[in-house]
């Protein structure tokens, strides 16, 4: 038995260095064709909550070490935003994919745990809040022609320990950005 295991295991050593030699060389190639390495941005481990703009959530999700540290699409949580008017709130199973091994000291990741165990979801607090009256659609956004950026009106979210309402939001915010790209000003595309 042990001899027919030893040859796996060796097999599945050289297909592991293979890909970490096929990867720094991926790395290495890439660093050569740009002028200078990219920023690698590192958040701050220890965050004073106390002074931060925002609501305060029932988990401090820390939108600065999943988008900014570790570079996760807005649209891997924010799954609707590309075909709905909502962005989309990421389930708990998607959370718990990473979080199910990473973060176990972590007490804010012990919450998700817990609520996941629970079949509870979370009851995150609204950020951007617009009146009753208003509609904003984000995957006409999101999937236009101008090349808009969640950075365009949430601000730098991937440096934001805690999310906050970075733009007015206000109606004159809003038509100057679809005068500048030229696009209707017809009040039925938000108020209907």
């Amino acid at each position: 038995m042990i001899g027919k295991v030893l040859p796996v295991a060796r097999g599945i050593a050289v297909l592991a260095l293979v890909g970490v030699a096929f990867y720094a060389a991926f790395h290495a190639v890439q660093a050569q064709q740009s002028d200078q390495p990219p920023e690698r941005f590192i958040a701050p481990v220890d965050v004073d909550t106390a002074g931060l703009p925002g609501p305060v959530q029932p988990i401090f999700y820390r939108h600065d070490v999943h988008a900014g540290q570790y570079e996760m699409d807005c649209l891997y949580c924010h799954y609707a935003a590309e075909v709905s008017s909502s962005p989309g709130l990421p389930s708990l199973d998607a959370c718990m994919g990473c979080h199910l091994l990473v973060g176990g000291g972590n007490p804010e990741v012990a919450k998700l745990r817990q609520a996941a165990t629970e079949r509870r979801p979370i009851e995150w607090v609204e950020v951007h809040k617009l009146p009753s009256f208003v509609r904003f659609p984000h995957m006409r956004h999101v999937m236009s022609d101008a090349d808009i950026k969640c950075q365009d009106c949430h601000g730098e979210v991937e440096r934001m320990p805690q999310v906050y309402q970075f733009s007015s939001l206000k109606m004159g915010w809003c038509l100057e950005c679809h005068k500048k790209e030229e696009v209707t000003t017809d009040c039925t595309v938000c108020h209907y």
